[in-house]
């Protein structure tokens, strides 16, 4: 009997953050196609037999203290902007770990901050086994950063005078560290996966990848979980909110991060609550996610309720079986999950398109596609949604023909036996 295809996934977490969760899943996908798909992390949060910790707390502390510190001192002392970039400068044994040695493919996903070093992949290459590396952010084609917002160094003649660092130096650490990187995708033959079009897009005018391949694959979901037809029957888990027979969900991990753009919802929603004072009467926003920021949401004049983090997916679920519209104004986002989910539930999605948003909406169709940081189209999106008459079916279709676990396991699935095959995975 021929043995299963075993592939082992390096990810900072099982579920904790966007990358870690989209991880996870494709993980539980595979295993159903038959696959011995396992995770190793250096932060687990579930009591999946499939999931294994890569070290110690001692030993991960140590590699992340490491590399924070370096980027601390080259920032001249400030925590500002800390964790707006990574290093990969120290990591864990990875190279070391049973699961990785038995492998017959080594999957990479979001690897920073003290689990997997630069130095750590070369020690992976010389496993000789075939390695991928599904992009979540653009940390892989930029010297440090997880989103270079508008600057372009990394397109033109490489990285320095970094906007994440304090100083102006051409060959500050994140220059150092994106000649490391060169010399790395040099020498260490990995296929690259990017979840949107938007990503491999940037990839492909990035110095650091254009003459790599790069091959689009979205991010596994599993909609046999996400169905409006779970709401039927089921208690409102906001029935306390208020009457208002129209909510808009905004969700995020930390919904204060800069890069989520929430001044941008709350002056739209503002626009609405001002201009079309009937129609707010009847809406209710609801935000889901961390605000480090007690007066974050003090300007919103909408009425709201803010719930924080909400682990239990089943309850958000229904958070967005009983919602209208999900609502993202990030300023950049490769897939962003939020709106999947949202959509899968019947809601329809208002968004910016600066990102992989346009893999999920088809404007005016299944959601719309806002103008970048334009707070008066956001305002028009929102009521353009609440008068669409989009089916909650519709959206929930949409999102099962284009993300459902099986077809992108599938598709994973293919990419590993062509590597197995000694297919191609070298400049173009």
């Amino acid at each position: 009997m021929n043995k299963p295809l075993r592939v082992t996934f390096i990810s900072h977490s099982d579920t904790l953050g966007g990358a870690a969760i989209v991880t996870y899943r494709l993980m539980r996908a595979l295993r159903r196609e038959g696959v011995d798909a396992r995770m190793v992390v250096y932060t687990r949060r579930t009591d999946d037999p499939n999931v294994a910790v890569i070290a110690g707390r001692t030993v991960r502390g140590i590699a992340f203290m490491r590399e924070r510190i370096q980027i601390f001192l080259s920032n001249r002392f400030s925590r500002a902007k800390l964790f707006k970039v990574s290093t990969a400068s120290a990591g864990c044994r990875v190279a070391s770990h049973p699961w990785v040695k038995d492998a017959d493919v080594v999957a990479l996903g979001w690897i920073n901050q003290g689990l997997l070093s630069l130095k750590g992949i070369r020690k992976l290459h010389r496993l000789g086994k075939p390695l991928v590396w599904t992009m979540h952010d653009m940390w892989c084609m930029t010297g440090i950063c997880h989103h270079a917002y508008e600057c372009d160094a990394y397109e033109l003649d490489g990285c320095g005078n970094c906007q994440f660092l304090s100083g102006t130096s051409s060959v500050d650490l994140s220059r150092r560290v994106w000649q490391k990187k060169m010399d790395l995708v040099a020498r260490v033959p990995i296929r690259y996966i990017a979840v949107s079009r938007w990503l491999a897009e940037r990839a492909s005018r990035s110095l650091l990848l254009r003459d790599r391949e790069v091959e689009v694959i979205p991010n596994a979901f599993p909609a046999e979980y996400y169905s409006p037809d779970e709401i039927k029957g089921s208690a409102d888990p906001l029935a306390e909110v208020g009457a208002n027979d129209l909510r808009i969900v905004m969700c995020a991990a930390r919904l204060d991060d800069t890069i989520k753009g929430l001044p941008y919802a709350i002056e739209a929603l503002n626009y609405i609550f001002d201009n079309e004072p009937e129609l707010a009467r009847r809406m209710t926003v609801v935000f889901v996610g961390e605000i480090h920021n007690p007066a974050a949401l003090d300007g919103l004049r909408m009425p709201y309720v803010a719930l924080g983090r909400v682990n239990d997916t089943s309850i958000l679920r229904l958070i967005y079986g009983h919602s209208h519209i999900v609502l993202s104004t990030s300023l950049y986002e490769t897939l962003p999950g939020t709106l999947i989910e949202g959509q899968a539930m019947g809601c329809i999605p208002v968004t910016f398109g600066r990102g992989g948003q346009a893999d999920i909406v088809d404007h005016k169709v299944n959601g719309y596609i806002a103008e970048y940081k334009d707070t008066h189209s956001v305002a028009e999106g929102i009521i353009w949604a609440i008068n669409s008459g989009i089916s909650r079916d519709e959206l929930h279709d949409s999102v099962v023909k284009r993300f459902s676990s099986p077809a992108i396991a599938a598709r994973y699935i293919e990419l590993f036996g062509e590597l197995l095959a000694g297919g191609s995975d070298k400049p173009a």
